[in-house]
C-alpha cells in the first residue's frame, strides 16, 4: 500500500499543480481558455480525493487502505471526468450560439450534431 499511496499523493500534487497554473493565467476572451480555467475547481476535487487517498494507503490497515484508495481514485477520474464533460458541452453551446464550425448554419449543425 506504500507504493499506491506515494503514487495517489503524486497524482495530487500534479492535478493541484495544473489547477494552479490554469488559476496563474491571465484572463482570456477566448471560449477554450475560459472553459480550461472552469475546470480549475473539478481539479482541486481530485487533488483533495487523491491526498486523501494516499494518506490512507500510508496511515491504515491495508485492507481498509485498499477499499479506500479504490473509492478515491474512482471518485477522482469521475470528478474530473464529469468536468471535462461538462465543459465540452459549453464550449459546444458557445461556439453554436457564434456560429462557430458551422458558419452559422443552423441546420447543419443540428443535423450534425444529432
Amino acid at each position: 500500500m506504500f507504493v499506491a499511496g506515494i503514487l495517489c499523493l503524486c497524482a495530487a500534487v500534479a492535478s493541484a499543480a495544473a489547477g494552479l497554473w490554469l488559476l496563474s493565467r491571465p484572463r482570456s476572451d477566448d471560449p477554450a481558455q475560459r472553459v480550461l480555467r472552469s475546470l480549475v475547481p473539478t481539479q482541486f476535487a481530485a487533488a483533495v480525493m487523491l491526498a486523501v487517498g494516499g494518506a490512507v494507503a500510508l496511515f491504515t490497515a491495508p485492507g481498509t487502505a485498499l477499499i479506500v484508495v479504490i473509492v478515491c481514485v474512482i471518485g477522482a477520474v469521475g470528478t474530473v471526468g464529469a468536468g471535462c464533460w461538462q465543459s465540452a458541452k459549453s464550449l459546444a453551446r458557445v461556439g453554436a450560439e457564434s456560429g462557430g464550425a458551422c458558419g452559422g448554419a443552423c441546420a447543419t449543425c443540428t443535423l450534425s450534431c444529432s
